[in-house]
């Protein structure tokens, strides 16, 4: 069955086996998108998060057919290596990668909460990426990230 998408503003068609089928998979296997990433399968880690019209949401355990008509933005849709997107020159500037596993998640649940709060406090901050899990440790610099954004330029 094909399912056509709106992902990072294109039309995009991708065949799926079952429309039960994990939003995740769709974008990576049948898009080749590498932003989002499996993690733990069970929307507890954050690393396959996208947005859909804007609201962040855990793709590793979202229909593809839920989608409908929605717009999909991944991490590509934020900006590119050439050309990064202000809140992922933010994470740059700031180091906040180390082996980058959770980064997809965390920028973009950060770029959900700035979208809704684009002066959130440092405890608001760490309350929206409470549920992103970052193994290396990186979490002082993912908030000062987002710090940085929220003081700075936005676009």
């Amino acid at each position: 069955m094909k399912v056509t998408l709106t992902v990072n503003g294109r039309l995009a068609d991708v065949e799926v086996a079952d429309p039960a089928m994990p939003l995740l998979y769709a974008l990576r296997d049948g898009l080749a998108l590498r932003g989002p990433r499996f993690g733990c399968g069970l929307a507890q880690c954050g690393a396959c998060t996208v947005h859909i019209d804007g609201k962040a949401v855990r793709s590793c355990v979202y229909p593809v057919s839920a989608v409908g008509q929605g717009k999909v933005t991944t991490l590509e849709g934020l900006g590119s290596a050439r050309d990064p997107h202000p809140l992922q020159q933010a994470f740059m500037t700031e180091q906040a990668v180390q082996c980058g596993y959770c980064i997809n998640g965390m920028i973009m649940q950060a770029k959900a909460l700035l979208d809704a709060n684009p002066h959130p406090t440092e405890a608001e901050i760490k309350d929206a990426l409470a549920a992103n899990l970052c193994r290396c440790g990186t979490h002082l610099r993912i908030v000062r990230a987002v710090q940085r954004f929220a003081a700075g330029a936005r676009s």
